[in-house]
Order: structure tokens, then sequence, then C-alpha cells
């Protein structure tokens, strides 16, 4: 019989990264990293600022970004598929590097809460950093890759202490705040230099500004309402109208989404059950982590007073020490749920995380005063940790097309970032209850730490359950990539 020539196969390229791709994803890595970065120095820098500034709004300092990277999430996330992610990454930093400059060279606390919240805009950039990865990526570098982007935080963790403690323990928090200044320029050259423009595009329609104000505007109600509760009683009728009137606009928004030609987040979209169950599910999850940090710092870098503040007085220095360990467990457990999820289904690693970081806080509330008993805890709740955050990019790319990847990136943002101003919220308010306020400042007692852990521990045990509502998920290698660039 003659020979039948058969068609050429498609070839995948071979799943390592060259000097090209090493050099994308640095830039991409540095984009998700400053988040924690800046998370990280600031929150060890929340005591001395609190006692500097005289003030009992230090929720404030942490929070006000969050809220502002929530309104303004849905216009960026929208902008980026339209425009350009490059092109939208570089106008945020350059937000963030404007924000960052005015809180370093502030002279009150409010003018350092504008400056946080200018800088807060950059928080959007991790969403449209996770969609850009599988854009530039070929399919076989898409999962690692994204992988390696979420186990930043582990790496962050890893030697940003020692930079945190080495700043604040010689400069003070002003050393911390300068240096946020500076990595944010690095940041903007780098992106500048080795980011390709994806070419993944939406359609340029007009913006839908009112289902923009409506989402963000509802959701910035409803977090900014928990977040005075405490002060204004949780039956008040301000914190009664703030909530009520978020939630008249989230569904003013769903409304609007059936009307208009181009919606913002299409309903069809949002109503597929994979993608809610995702969304809902990695957003608790998510968001309850990085609240924790909250009560491990403050519990850390508070001062030991008696009868006025219990917490630990260690400096920055020996607190990165401590926690080096479990930096490096988060780190390893995310790479290795990056290749794990290529062959399991990323559901099962999602609900395993959560397990472990149920667990870890958990004992973490009842043990909590030396060195021993936080690494001993510590290294069960990094585990879940990396697994949580690296699962969460992944399911996404498991639920979502590449041209719906910037808008699932951005609807997980919006609800992880509401969860965790909300929880992060709720954890100032349970840890303040039993604490004192002493010229000005808010300390903490020690059965306030205790209420905060085990708060986030509920919340991390809610994004378990929830887990179970999704159905079965892709396991990587069975997703579509993106438009890889050449």
């Amino acid at each position: 019989m003659p020979d039948r020539k058969t068609a050429p196969q498609p070839t995948e390229e071979p799943a390592r990264f060259g000097v090209r791709h090493a050099l994308v994803l640095m830039a991409l890595l540095l984009t998700v990293a400053l988040n924690p970065i800046v998370g990280l120095l600031s929150g060890n820098a929340q005591a001395e600022i609190a006692i500097h500034f005289r003030t009992t709004e230090l929720a404030w300092f942490t929070l006000i970004g969050a809220l502002v990277g929530t309104f303004m999430l849905p216009f960026v996330v929208k902008a980026a598929g339209m425009y350009g992610k490059k092109r939208v990454i570089v106008i945020v930093t350059t937000f963030g590097l404007v924000g960052d400059l005015i809180a370093a060279s502030a002279t009150s606390f409010d003018m350092l809460l504008v400056g946080r919240g200018i800088a807060g805009v950059y928080g959007t950039a991790a969403a449209v950093a996770y969609a850009a990865a599988r854009d530039v990526f070929p399919r076989p570098l898409v999962g690692p890759a994204s992988a390696l982007l979420a186990g930043s935080v582990g790496i962050v963790g890893l030697g940003g202490p020692f930079l945190s403690g080495w700043l604040i323990d010689t400069w003070g928090f002003r050393g911390a705040l300068w240096f946020m200044v500076a990595a944010t320029a690095l940041s903007l050259v780098i992106l500048l230099a080795f980011l390709p423009e994806s070419p993944v595009r939406e359609a340029r329609v007009r913006m839908d500004w009112l289902g923009a104000i409506l989402l963000g505007g509802g959701l910035t109600a409803i977090a900014y309402g928990v977040g005075e509760g405490s002060e204004w009683g949780w039956t008040s009728g301000e914190f009664l109208a703030f909530i009520a009137g978020g939630l008249l606009a989230l569904a003013a928004f769903g409304f609007v989404q059936t009307r208009v030609a181009n919606p913002l987040f299409p309903m069809s979209l949002l109503a597929r059950r994979q993608v809610w169950t995702v969304l809902l599910a990695t957003g608790v999850s998510a968001g309850a982590l990085y609240s924790v940090g909250i009560v491990m710092q403050l519990l850390a870098l508070m001062p030991k007073i008696p009868t006025v503040s219990d917490g630990l007085g260690w400096s920055a220095t020996h607190n990165a020490l401590v926690t080096a360990p479990v930096s490096v467990v988060v780190i390893v457990a995310a790479v290795g749920t990056g290749i794990l999820a290529r062959r399991v289904d990323p559901r099962l690693l999602l609900g395993a995380g959560g397990i472990l970081t149920t667990i870890g806080y958990g004992i973490g509330a009842e043990f909590h005063y030396t060195a021993g008993q936080i690494v001993s805890w510590g290294l069960i709740s990094g585990i879940g940790m990396g697994m949580v955050i690296s699962s969460v990019p992944i399911l996404i790319i498991s639920a979502v097309s590449p041209q719906e990847q910037a808008l699932g990136n951005g609807a997980q943002n919006m609800v992880q970032g509401t969860a965790q101003v909300v929880i992060s919220q709720l954890v100032f308010v349970v840890m303040a209850k039993d604490g004192k306020v002493m010229h000005g400042t808010q300390f903490y007692s020690d059965s306030g730490f205790s209420t905060g852990f085990w708060l986030v521990a509920g919340c991390c045990a809610a994004g378990t359950l929830l887990v179970l509502l999704i159905p079965k998920a892709k396991k990587l290698d069975e997703v579509e990539a993106g438009q890889a660039a050449a």
C-alpha cells in the first residue's frame, strides 16, 4: 500500500523558561509582588505609625487602599481588555508611585491616608497581571507562571520581613514608606523594559460607567459601613443606611447589566455556576488569609505593657527570624500546587489548603505566646496558605476562556478585596473590644488577639465549605491557553 502523508501535528513549546520568558516573568512577578511588599511593610510599620500619630483609627491606614482598589477595579479591568494590559498596568503603577510619594512625605495622619488612598489604585494591577500571564506565555508555561506569581506572597514573606526589620529598626516607619517609593519606581521601569503588550483584545466599546459606579460604590459602601459599625453602633441608622445603600447599588448593578449593550461584567459570565462558585470560594478563602497579617503583626510588634498591651514587643527583625520558616513553606507549597494542578482538580487543592489554614489559625488562637508555638502552627497554616493562594488564579483559568480572563480575574479580585476589607475591619473591631486607649493610641489585650485568630479561622472554614459548591474543574493541561506573544 502506498504511504499516506499525514498532516503535521501541532507541537507545544517545551515547558521551560527561556531568557525572554524569564524577563517577562520577572516584570509580572514584581507587579504581583509589589502589593504584598507594600502590605508587609505597612503592616510592620503600623504599630509605630499608631504611636507616632497617636491615632485610634489605624485600621484605615491599611484599609483605605483596599477600598480604593475595590472601587477602581471594574474600570481598570475593562480598560485592560480594550486598550491593552501592559498599558493599563503601567498607568496604575504610576498612580501607585504618586501615592507612595505623598504617604512617605506625610506630616499628618490625614495626609498619610490620602497618599495610601491614591496608591490603592495600584491594588488592581495583580488582576491584570494574571490575565497578561495567560496571554503572553505558551500553554505549558501558563500554570507554572501563574503559580510562581501567586507564590510571590511567600517569596515576599521570606525576604520581606528581614528587609522590613532592617528598614524599620534603622529608620523607623519612614524608612518603610520611602522604600515603597523606590520599589514602585523600579517596577515601573522593568514593566516598560520587558513586558510585551498582550495580543488579546476586547472590542473597543463605550465604557459602562453607570455599572462600574454602582458595583464599585456598592461594595465600598458595605465595606465602609462595616468598618464604622463598632463606632456608630450595629443597629444605628448610619450603619444600616450604608449597608442597605450598598446592597441596593449591587441590585441596581445587576439590573443595569441586563439592559446595557456592553455590560461591564456580563451576567451570562457571572451566572455560570463554574464561575460564581469559584469567585465566592476563592474570594472568601483568600480574603481571610490576607487579613490574618493584621493579627500577627500587631501581636508581634505592639509593646508589652502590663494591664495595657499584651503584644509580644518584638523588633521587626526578630519577627522576621521567627516567621522565615513559615515563608519558605508557603513558597514550596505554592509552587508544588502549581505543578499538581496540571494533573489534579484544583478545587481539591483549594479545599485541602483551606482545611490546613483553619486548623493552623485555630491552634494559633490558643497558643501564640512564644516563637516556638508560632512556628509550629505557622508551618501548618503556611502549607495551607501556599495551596490556597496558588489555587486561586488556577481556578479562574479553569473557569473562563482566554478572552474572559481579565474579567474573571477582576471579578475574583473584587470579591476577594471586599471579603478582605470586611474581615479585616471585623478583626480590628473584635481585637479592640477588650483593649485600651492610652495617649490616643489603641492597644490590644490577649483575649483580643485570640478572638482575632478565631475570626480568621472561622472565615477560612467558611471558604473551605464553599469549595463544595464548585463543580468539577479542568486541570491545567486541559484548559485553553491564550495567544502567546511572539
